[in-house]
């Protein structure tokens, strides 16, 4: 399946495979930063003894996010 490619020259498509890397590689940017931010927290706790919970906000909002959506498409779908 070729889609348009809104606001480029006419004729031009994009091919599925483009959209499903997009995808992938923004699922695999936020995982990699949510993790990051983990890290980032127990670095803190550990060597500076300080909860900084703001950096523990981050991977704790995208588990609640994905398992709200799991949920979700699980249900409506």
């Amino acid at each position: 399946m070729k889609l348009p490619f809104v606001g480029q020259i006419p004729g031009r498509v994009v091919d599925e495979r483009f959209l499903e890397h997009r995808r992938r590689s923004t699922s695999l940017g936020g995982i990699v930063a949510a993790i990051w931010a983990l890290g980032l927290f127990e670095y803190h706790v550990w060597r500076q003894h300080v909860w900084n919970w703001e950096l523990l906000s981050i991977p704790v909002a995208m588990a609640v996010v994905k398992l709200f959506a799991m949920a979700w498409y699980h249900f409506t779908d």
